[in-house]
């Protein structure tokens, strides 16, 4: 062999050798971003304090985990703040538990807190109505668990941080419970977590028990108890409606309410479970699933009253109520205690008039207790919680009217504002207690700090009047509270996304510290190389509005490199979704250790801001809050030489699945990289309750052109498109849909549809390395 052919010989194999230790170095650096989550999970201890309070509420004990296997127990004296710590529970003399009820804390929907100790938990549902569990994972999502009758019990194992949601059948919360590393019960009452109105009987039995109703042959059948007679109710109807299977009976039994329904075509989606586990040929599965512009049904509500010893119908006129945005058939009706009259709520369909209707019972006269309206949309899911007060003739009413959500006090009677009760440039997020006696109200707002980032929930307290404000948190940071069951104490935890948890007991009536109970221990997981997220905030597209974000880096950071920059994205309008407390962040983390930046922003259109900032999205889903994050990016770039500009990538399921894609059609001049998971990709194909909430009623252009599969065309970038075939949120012929126009317009892409998985088909473990390879193939590589 000659020096010539020695020396190409020798430059092959060093060509090969780099290409195969790039392979190497590639396939490392996949292999630890995926070991990341099982390096840094549970590795945060002190951070967990559920309080067990003794019958004199002076007194509560609570297990704190101190390490991988070790915990002790804390007894508190709430008065004096002296604590006084046990390895074992016995050691602490108590009694033993009682069960927890429902109405012990707030609502708390955040998601559970990694794995701890293995324990179980006995729910008990002492409602007169069915109530559905879920368990809320560590990514925030609802897994549906089943469902309990009333009076029924069941024992759940679970494991100590996991979070377990109970909501009604109409899908209203209705308690939370963090499980911890002893058994324990909790009891659904409801008592405290739902609005305190007079709920309708939910039996078709009179509340006397003299009579009884039912459905025969499309007729109402009412029966005697007490005469042991049997009578066909004779309605204007002929059979024509469907007469609902709900009767509100009045407190005094001397009326009820029914709904007569006609019926409405139902749409029916398909899809098509290829590898069933029980068998090898493929399962069809249909069920119904309204999407926008279907038609819905208009429930006549039809009042029966007792009139020389029969009950005659009135059916109540609908002027007030004609085009109802209801798909179950009927209107939640509400009694006074007195029977003089009910109520029921009309959401006007396209949602831009919102009504509680109030029906005489004597005259079966109409009138409007309070209404809301809107140019844009009403944010009826997270804005309309009232509170009656019956005995004074009050309604405390929340309410979006001034541009920030705050709280209203109304004469029921004439439906005249009083009062309103908070005001500024801030917003009520959730009322935790309502004190009749003492006229005071208990809430969680953000934005009250204008120094501190404006998603920050705080504890306040106002009276009746608006007078007496006082915020009784302190710390920069997001708090939750839970309350001794006097409320003469809560308990404080607070945190921020750069800040770990503490957790401080204070007194009810002022805020007044009385002591830390704990700080999180998070020095195992600093030693694993996590590094700590920054926070960041900048103008938005108009100059003026501050846009707040988060951003992560890799465990092997250098800040003499550059970074390609990863967004994760989710801006749906009913909420904002960049994190606020601290947490691993698990995800964003695994995707920065492939070498990247990940960043989070909330754009405007979302939510918890005012009216102002979330009327962004309306009719206008495609805007996403882009102009704000691009701007958001670029600024925290402009500080930041390690990040990329000249490389970024986005990803996103759901809602976040069709943000993703729009980067590559609208904003292709910025964003490199795609990839979008069970994306709703055109608003016309997902389900009806969420996208008419944001793009309105009748269907018009804006739902055309917000659509991703009639923009494909115009998609520049590398895009992976992922859906699970059962996917039942959002129907996964929408991700085919793109895929189909997509074909048509000749465009590159990757396409993996993720066989027997559901929605976010991209989280499960082969989705998520799939898409982690995405990432790193067209960001990382030369």
């Amino acid at each position: 062999m000659n020096y010539f052919h020695s020396q190409r010989l020798i430059t092959a194999l060093l060509f090969l050798a780099a290409l195969t230790g790039f392979a190497f170095a590639e396939s490392f650096d996949l292999q630890r971003a995926l070991d990341l989550p099982s390096k840094i999970n549970n590795r945060t201890f002190r951070n967990r304090v559920k309080a067990q309070w003794l019958p004199d509420g002076q007194l509560f004990w609570y297990q704190i985990q101190t390490g991988q296997k070790s915990s002790e127990f804390i007894l508190v004296d709430a008065k004096t703040g002296e604590r006084r710590s046990a390895t074992n529970r016995n050691d602490l003399k108590l009694p033993e538990s009682d069960p927890v009820r429902s109405s012990g804390s707030r609502i708390d929907l955040r998601k559970s807190n990694g794995t701890g100790e293995r324990t179980r938990v006995k729910f008990v549902n002492e409602l007169e109505e069915d109530v559905k569990l879920f368990w809320i994972n560590p990514a925030g999502d609802r897994i549906e668990y089943g469902i309990l009758k009333p009076s029924e019990e069941r024992t759940q194992n679970t494991y100590s941080g996991h979070k377990w949601l109970f909501t009604s059948q109409s899908g209203e919360n209705l308690a939370t419970f963090e499980a911890n590393s002893f058994d324990a019960t909790l009891i659904i009452d409801g008592k405290g977590d739902r609005p305190s109105n007079p709920k309708a009987p939910k039996s078709n039995q009179s509340p006397d028990k003299k009579w009884s109703l039912a459905i025969q042959d499309g007729q109402l059948r009412l029966d005697g108890h007490q005469t042991d007679s049997t009578s066909i109710l004779k309605t204007e109807f002929d059979n024509t409606p469907e007469f609902q299977n709900h009767f509100a009976w009045s407190p005094d039994s001397m009326a009820f309410v029914v709904c007569a329904t006609p019926e409405v075509p139902k749409r029916q989606i398909s899809i098509v479970e290829s590898t069933p586990k029980d068998q090898l040929q493929p399962k069809l599965q249909q069920f119904e699933y309204l999407k926008p512009g279907d038609p819905l049904p208009k429930p006549k509500v039809v009042l029966f009253r007792l009139r020389d010893r029969e009950f005659q119908p009135l059916v109540v006129d609908d002027e007030l109520f004609p085009n109802p945005f209801v798909t179950s058939k009927r209107f939640d009706i509400q009694w006074m205690p007195d029977s003089s009259e009910f109520y029921f709520d009309y959401n006007e369909r396209g949602h831009q008039i919102y009504r509680i209707v109030a029906v005489n019972r004597e005259t079966g006269q109409v009138r409007t207790v309070v209404e809301e309206s809107s140019t844009t949309f009403i944010d009826y899911t997270n804005k309309t919680w009232r509170h009656w007060m019956h005995d004074s003739h009050e309604l405390l009413w929340m309410s979006e009217r001034r541009s920030f959500c705050h709280l209203w006090l109304y004469d029921s009677k004439t439906g005249r504002v009083k009062n309103q009760i908070t005001q500024g440039s801030w917003s009520v997020r959730e009322v935790l207690h309502v004190d009749e006696e003492r006229r005071e109200l208990w809430f969680m707002a953000s934005g009250v700090d204008p120094e501190e980032d404006p998603y920050h929930l705080h504890l306040c307290r106002v009276s009746f009047d608006g007078s007496n404000f006082i915020r009784l948190t302190e710390g920069d940071g997001n708090h939750a509270i839970d309350f001794s069951p006097n409320r003469d104490y809560f308990i404080d935890a607070w945190s921020r996304v750069d800040c770990p948890k503490t957790h401080e007991l204070r007194q009810g009536q002022d805020g007044k510290r009385v002591c830390v109970l704990e700080t999180e221990d998070i020095s195992s997981l600093i030693e694993s190389g996590w590094k700590t997220p920054e926070r960041f905030s900048s103008k938005g597209r108009d100059g003026t509005t501050d846009i707040h974000g988060v951003i992560i880096k890799p465990t092997h950071f250098n800040p003499s490199r550059k970074y390609p920059i990863v967004e994760q994205v989710y801006a749906g309008p009913h909420s904002a979704f960049v994190p606020k407390d601290f947490g691993e962040l698990s995800r964003q983390h695994q995707i920065a250790e492939l070498g990247f930046v990940v960043v989070q922003v909330d754009g405007m259109g979302t939510n918890h801001r005012g009216k102002v900032f979330h009327d962004v999205c309306w009719k206008n889903l495609k805007d996403a809050g882009f102009p704000d994050r691009i701007a958001w990016i670029k600024a925290a770039a402009e500080v930041r030489p390690w990040m990329d500009l000249q490389r970024v990538g986005i990803y996103g399921g759901s809602a976040g699945g069709q943000t993703a894609m729009r980067a590559l059609i609208d904003h292709h001049d910025f964003y490199d990289v795609a990839v979008a998971d069970c994306g709703c990709h055109d608003n016309r194909m997902d389900k009806i309750w969420w996208n008419e909430q944001w793009m309105g009623w009748p269907l018009d252009d804006s739902y055309r052109e917000s659509s991703n599969a009639e923009d494909a065309h115009r998609l520049k970038g590398e895009l992976l498109l992922i859906v699970g075939e059962l996917d039942k949120n959002v129907d996964p012929a929408s991700t085919m849909q793109v895929v189909g126009a997509l074909q048509k317009a000749n465009k590159s892409f990757d396409f993996i549809p993720i066989v027997g998985a559901g929605h976010g088909a991209a989280e499960s473990a082969y989705g998520n390395r799939r898409r982690m390879e995405f990432l790193a193939k067209h960001l990382l590589s030369d």
